[in-house]
């Protein structure tokens, strides 16, 4: 029990100072208030997928057995979000998803990958989405390829694309519902 306090203690720091040095950090968009939004992939020059990147396509299964394919929701804004249940920045962020979903669901869609191959079990996985209500689509990882190709390294983390399905922006940290209408309505 000490070790599983210990780990979530640990993962809520590193959470709290990733969102912090990425907020801190971020370039100013003018379209958004002049608000820093997280790390924006025109300024990670490390980073695979920059701004105007077509995003990499994959196909996931839902816990449902449904099968997902990324490039099925070109046409729609989408807001691509890497997550595991244990993570206390992504528990914050999930009510805000909800909300977002229930409000903008006919324009923008929500896929919420977990990373399933770093997660505590399907069974978890499930009993998450039933206690937060959640009914945005949410692929499995189960291999960890799709959080790679991403570099989710600190979750969460947020790619906003384009109806073409280019990669407009990257949020590394939780968002709020102002956060991601924001970043949806500077998106084309």
């Amino acid at each position: 029990m000490k070790k599983w306090i210990a780990l979530i203690g640990l993962a809520t720091l590193i959470g709290i100072a990733t969102y912090s040095f990425a907020t801190e950090n971020a370039d100013t968009v003018d379209s958004l208030n002049n608000e820093q939004l997280g790390t924006d992939l025109a300024t990670s020059a490390a980073s695979s997928i920059q701004k105007g990147d077509q995003a990499p396509d994959f196909t996931l299964t839902t816990l449902e057995g449904e099968e997902v394919r990324l490039s099925d929701y070109q046409g729609k804004k989408v807001i691509l979000n890497f997550w595991a249940t244990w993570c206390p920045p992504c528990k914050a962020e999930m009510p805000h998803m909800q909300n977002f979903h229930e409000a903008y669901a006919d324009d923008v869609a929500i896929l919420a990958v977990n990373l399933t191959d770093k997660d505590s079990g399907l069974d978890k996985i499930q009993q998450f989405v039933e206690d937060y209500d959640l009914t945005f689509t949410i692929p499995l990882d189960e291999n960890g390829d799709i959080g790679d190709t991403y570099e989710a390294i600190t979750i969460p983390t947020s790619y906003i694309l384009t109806t073409e399905g280019v990669v407009q922006h990257k949020i590394v940290g939780p968002m709020d519902e102002a956060m991601m209408e924001q970043l949806i309505s500077s998106t084309p």
